[in-house]
């Protein structure tokens, strides 16, 4: 990918091999395109094929190796076979990104069950899926990367988003107990906390919501995926082989 050479980290993953899930849009996907620039055979996951192949060829289109593999990620057996499979495949698993999340946002008193359910089950409980799975993997191998992908809101919450937020506390928590679990298997277990990025869910709330939302950020922009990518890259590589359990906030000094 002759664009990435002039970006600032260069990490060589030549040989590994990666899961990233919710890597149809967004973030994820940035995070797909920046792992599989670096060398990595990515696993592009999300409930939809249609949006995962636009990601797998704009992949391929700039020289990485990339598949596309739909899965219903709040799905036990499914998950757990969907890494059992690419681990037999490819002779282990070394990286995992959790990235898949959704917004069902409301205030508490009109909250559903179904709107609360939904989301703690598309960016927690499919974090502990993959998570368990490819523990399993990793452990035997003695080495490995989880990257679990949180949000500011679940470390300082965000009116209309109890669901969310509490999703995302919840990531959080399970990263940093997992990563005293593993960390003398030689498997690191980090979770990054993005701020404002810029996406089509911000886009979604409007230039006058948005220049508000700028003031409240000391950097004065929104972030940008390439960003968040940037910091699951180095959290993937030999170099952050001693950070573990850590959370890591992209957003522009909005949190204290």
């Amino acid at each position: 990918m002759a664009d990435e050479k002039n970006r600032r980290i260069q990490v060589d993953l030549s040989g590994q091999t990666a899961i990233v899930t919710g890597a149809s849009r967004g973030i994820g996907k940035a995070i797909a395109m920046r792992l599989a620039a670096s060398g990595a055979k990515v696993a592009c996951v999300a409930r939809s094929a249609d949006k995962l192949t636009e990601t797998a060829d704009a992949i391929a289109a700039a020289g990485g190796t990339a598949e596309v593999h739909p899965c219903d990620v709040t799905d036990s057996a499914a998950v757990t076979k969907l890494v059992e499979d690419l681990a037999e495949k490819w002779g282990g698993i070394d990286i995992v990104v959790n990235n898949a999340g959704i917004t069902k946002d409301t205030l508490i008193p009109r909250m559903e069950d179904e709107m609360w359910d939904a989301v703690i089950a598309t960016n927690l409980r499919s974090v502990f899926l993959f998570t368990r799975a490819a523990s399993l993997v990793m452990m035997r191998k003695r080495s490995g990367r989880i990257i679990n992908i949180s949000s500011v809101s679940g470390l300082m919450g965000n009116p209309g988003q109890s669901n969310y937020s509490a999703s995302k506390a919840g990531v959080i928590g399970l990263t940093r107990t997992v990563a005293q679990e593993l960390a003398g298997r030689k498997v690191t277990v980090n979770a990054v906390c993005p701020g404002f990025i810029a996406s089509e869910m911000t886009d979604a709330l409007g230039p006058a919501i948005l220049d508000e939302v700028k003031k409240r950020i000391p950097a004065k922009r929104l972030g940008e995926a390439e960003e968040v990518a940037d910091a699951v890259l180095y959290l993937a590589s030999n170099s952050a082989a001693y950070i573990t359990g850590e959370v890591i906030t992209i957003d522009g000094g909005l949190t204290p």
